[in-house]
């Protein structure tokens, strides 16, 4: 049973037991199948190879001596470029509250000694492959320019998309990667998860409530997506927008229009795709009876002096 022969690149597992017996047999058979294999006796070690080199999945046993594989996949999982590398357990502990444990220490499966190779290398073939597809998925929304970045439920950051970090950032300080949601928006996303009625709702930070945050859904166990958003003080006058029939988003797309920015940028600052943008445009254009943005942006920009 070969794994990824047609392939290039040739997938990295680290295997992580103080058994000789067991990195001999896992060593043998995920070489057979055409991985590169990198071997560690204890989770110590396991962290000195992963500063060197990034796999893409690990074997880790949960009881060894010194960090065991259970603190060891913490360890692991606080690294956010190891964030989304799959861990599957190996130990002889059955018993329901260990399995329990190593997922929620971030491990992805759990296979227990005496290890059965058909059996483990299918395992490895499936979260091989859940993983290329979501840093696909991810790579995609990179490209798209969103907001978009996902919390545990402790509020730690997982994962964000470069738009998002640099908003955090900008908030936040020179890094992203150490953000963590306040306990007021702890409380939000308690009540978006539960009953989903904030889904819709943005929810602000106490000290910058021109940054917005909406939630939108569970994307993995104990993954939950948001998304940023950098409001403007700037609008159209209320009145305006009600007798036009624009909606509140309409409103703000075309501030922005009247203030000489193109969809990108548009999409950029609220938080949409240009997609999105350009649906929005096509309503305001028939709402106001004009043809091109520039007649738009004149209405708008009449509607903002009038009301100054």
């Amino acid at each position: 049973m070969r794994m990824n022969t047609e392939s290039k690149k040739r997938d990295v597992a680290l295997v992580v037991d103080d058994s000789p017996e067991t990195l001999r047999l896992l060593t043998d058979a995920l070489d057979g199948a055409g991985m590169t294999v990198m071997v560690a006796l204890d989770g110590a070690a396991a962290m000195r190879i992963v500063d060197q080199i990034t796999p893409d999945i690990v074997l880790l046993d949960a009881v060894m001596p010194g960090i065991d594989g259970f603190e060891t996949c913490r360890r692991l999982k606080r690294d956010a470029g190891l964030a989304n590398v799959p861990v599957i357990f190996m130990t002889g502990l059955a018993e329901t509250e260990h399995i329990v444990r190593g997922l929620d220490a971030g491990g992805v499966d759990y296979v227990t000694k005496p290890i059965v190779i058909e059996e483990m290398l299918a395992r490895i073939r499936v979260h091989l492959g859940n993983a290329r597809l979501t840093q696909s998925a991810r790579a995609a929304l990179d490209v798209s320019g969103r907001f978009l970045f996902a919390v545990n439920r402790q509020g730690n950051l997982l994962w964000a998309t470069p738009q998002a970090q640099k908003l955090l950032a900008d908030h936040h300080g020179a890094q992203a990667d150490d953000f963590v949601l306040p306990p007021s928006l702890l409380q939000w996303l308690e009540l978006a998860k539960g009953k989903g009625s904030a889904k819709s709702q943005a929810a602000t930070l106490p000290d910058n409530p021109q940054l917005r945050f909406y939630y939108m859904g569970e994307t993995a166990p104990n993954e939950f997506l948001l998304r940023l958003s950098r409001e403007s003080g700037t609008s159209l006058p209320p009145e305006f927008i009600g007798e036009l029939g624009l909606t509140t988003r309409e409103g703000e797309v075309l501030v922005w229009l009247s203030k000489g920015k193109t969809n990108r940028d548009i999409a950029q600052i609220l938080g949409l795709s240009p997609r999105t943008v350009d649906k929005h445009l096509e309503q305001i254009y028939a709402k106001l009876g004009v043809e091109n943005r520039t007649a738009a942006a004149a209405i708008a920009t009449n509607a903002t002096r009038r009301n100054s």
